[in-house]
């Protein structure tokens, strides 16, 4: 069973989204996704939660996207600013925040490269750890 890396990755952005409410389950067998949460209406399997062929999809946090993936970035990209950087992240409604600044500063972009490719990275990684074949067409 190949899947293609897209489909994890709409998959992980599902699970990442709200707060916690969404989850993300793959048929190890099949090669199925299936959305769980609040807003989803389409079916699941009876044996979701039960069966071990299905694999609970991992969310940004679950793969270190978070807090520490910007910190590194500002690490690598303005290390003059990383005193700012923490500042940001000890409050809540950090992204927000570092987003604005870092678009003050004219790396809005050059984040948003970076974090797809971390997750582009990490997402390959979790796959290949849990034995899923990434489809080599994705």
């Amino acid at each position: 069973m190949n899947v293609k890396l897209t489909d994890i990755e709409w998959a992980v952005e599902f699970a990442s989204a709200g707060f916690g409410d969404n989850e993300a389950y793959l048929d190890t067998q099949t090669g199925a996704i299936y959305y769980v949460g609040d807003a989803v209406e389409e079916p699941i399997p009876d044996d979701l939660f039960e069966d071990s062929k299905y694999l609970a999809l991992p969310n940004k946090q679950d793969l270190g996207l978070g807090k520490k993936l910007a910190i590194n970035f500002v690490a690598e990209t303005l290390p003059d600013h990383l005193d700012k950087a923490y500042e940001i992240f000890s409050r809540k409604g950090a992204y927000a925040r570092f987003k604005e600044f870092l678009s003050s500063v004219d790396k809005l972009d050059l984040w948003y490269s970076y974090e797809e490719q971390s997750l582009n990275q990490a997402i390959k990684d979790w796959c290949n750890i849990n034995n899923v074949k990434i489809d080599s067409g994705a």
